[in-house]
């Protein structure tokens, strides 16, 4: 975010760069939840039968999210819920069970690329961050460190006692920079902010297709409830039949 709108931030003022990062944070658990969504789904939806599988019209008829509704609020749940389905069909060309298990396959190759992108994003946006910490802590240290070396070394202890933190944080950060320069003479700031800026861009798409998925995700769990409710109906409507047993 840079020094001063972290500064802000840890006054409780928010800024433009902590909403954007808070935008696009996704942790571990989220992730990790999602995809146990989706490979819940995909072992339910493969295991049905193909042929004489009920009509995307049928499952759709019978979505059972506040479908005995006894408010306004719960009527208006539900009509959104059949609203997202019906769009998540109709985007991806949905008619029957075999193209609705078609796009679960896709839905869960897709869910694995952006996952995995994100985290590679991540991994090199925290180094990144880690290589600004260390300067802005470099050029912040920087004078006190210089007059620390300059001192006579009747002094030199009492300065540290009284600066060692910014001392240690100057140490540390010239020692992370070097390793880092390399071969090169100076360090490359305006190619890391640069990198940053992409990355960050790159993350919040990421992000949006992420949550795109996740929607499609809740849609495919509302059809199953619609499939689970004509079963329901079927094995009612199934007469029950006796035996006599002759002894």
């Amino acid at each position: 975010m840079g020094v001063a709108a972290c500064q802000m931030e840890k006054k409780g003022i928010p800024t433009e760069r902590g909403d954007i990062n808070r935008a696009v944070a996704l942790t571990n658990s989220q992730i990790g939840q999602l995809r146990a969504r989706i490979r819940k789904a995909k072992e339910y939806w493969y295991a049905q039968p193909i042929e004489n599988a009920p009509t995307m019209v049928s499952i759709m008829s019978n979505i059972a999210v506040g479908k005995q509704t006894q408010n306004q609020w719960s009527s208006l749940r539900n009509l959104k819920a059949r609203a997202s389905v019906l769009m998540f069909l109709q985007n991806n060309h949905i008619d029957n069970m075999e193209q609705l298990v078609n796009r679960i396959t896709d839905i869960n190759e897709d869910f694995k690329e952006v996952s995995d992108e994100i985290k590679k994003t991540e991994r090199r946006l925290d180094t990144l961050a880690l290589h600004f910490h260390h300067y802005e802590n470099y050029k912040k240290h920087k004078d006190m460190y210089a007059k620390y070396k300059k001192l006579d070394p009747k002094k030199t202890e009492a300065f540290y006692d009284k600066h060692h933190e910014a001392i240690q944080e100057y140490e540390a950060a010239r020692t992370h920079l070097n390793g880092v320069m390399g071969d090169n003479k100076t360090l490359p700031i305006k190619t890391w902010e640069k990198e940053q800026k992409t990355l960050t861009g790159k993350k919040y798409d990421l992000c949006e297709r992420y949550y795109s998925l996740q929607d499609e995700v809740r849609s495919v769990e509302l059809l199953r409830k619609g499939t689970d409710a004509i079963m329901r109906e079927e094995v009612k409507e199934t007469p029950t039949r006796t035996h006599n047993m002759e002894i």
